[in-house]
């Protein structure tokens, strides 16, 4: 299927639901994303959100629905019936997954240097010397000295992991990022550079990006548009600000009140 148009959606989602032994994961869920956009998923724990991220990404079989990504080639993909190799090499190249724990997106045996080097040497890359210097230059983009290159991620404290799990993903400037609570269980002054660094990322790679979170203030800070979440079923979106300001949905009023009353 050929795209044509520049108002195609990066990715798009029609209809998907996941249930897991008759426990509703998410149900009839609709959505576009387009390029350089950034799409927030908010609601409470167990809404629903990291489970659509994974159908979304693929790590996820679905139920019911479909799932497309415009590839570069100028044609669709079913991402879910694309075949494992196709899926893992759009990971290592178009797509980036940010884990909440980052030793979920780190290889824990290999050096700083070696984690960001490993997604280089996917796309083909073999050339030592400018595999170091592009980890070195990914390293200080995320705020990590260069002298960390050859250190082991366990020697980092929570934030460094999860700065060199952003350097590992983004470092071969993928179009596509999904992210799972990327600043939870951060400390609110590591929580508040991290998130100003991933915004002049997201902003500096015209990366579009779908971000999972339950603080609005996250998605306030990330994202252009807002989806809300409630047992498994988007119950509100629209323009971030629109939904924090002006919540229509009496599930997305006690959101935002409860944020209001903390």
């Amino acid at each position: 299927m050929n795209v044509s148009s520049s108002d195609t959606p990066l990715l798009k989602a029609v209809g998907v639901s996941k249930s897991f032994g008759g426990v509703l994961g998410c149900r009839n869920v609709d959505l576009d994303l387009f390029p350089g956009e950034v799409l927030g998923i908010v609601g409470e724990s167990g809404s629903g959100k990291s489970t659509l991220l994974r159908c979304l990404s693929g790590e996820h079989e679905v139920e019911g629905g479909h799932v497309h990504y415009a590839l570069r080639t100028g044609e669709t993909a079913d991402v879910h019936g694309m075949g494992p190799a196709q899926r893992r090499m759009l990971m290592r190249t178009d797509w980036a997954f940010v884990h909440q724990n980052p030793r979920d997106g780190l290889r824990m045996g290999v050096s700083a240097g070696g984690n960001v080097g490993e997604r280089l040497m996917a796309i083909g890359d073999r050339h030592y010397g400018n595999i170091r210097n592009t980890a070195i230059d990914w390293l200080e983009k995320v705020e990590m000295s260069a002298s960390r290159i050859d250190h082991m991620p366990e020697t980092f404290s929570g934030g460094m992991q999860q700065r060199l799990q952003i350097a590992r993903n983004l470092v071969t400037r993928p179009r596509l990022a999904f992210m799972d609570e990327p600043t939870g269980g951060l400390d609110v002054s590591v929580q508040a550079r991290l998130l100003d660094l991933l915004r002049g990322l997201v902003a500096d790679l015209g990366l579009a990006c779908i971000i999972v979170t339950h603080d609005l203030a996250v998605a306030r800070h990330l994202s252009h548009r807002l989806m809300v979440m409630r047992a498994g079923e988007v119950v509100e979106a629209g323009l971030t600000d629109q939904i924090l300001d002006d919540p229509q949905h009496p599930y997305s009023q006690l959101l935002v009140s409860s944020i209001l009353r903390a």
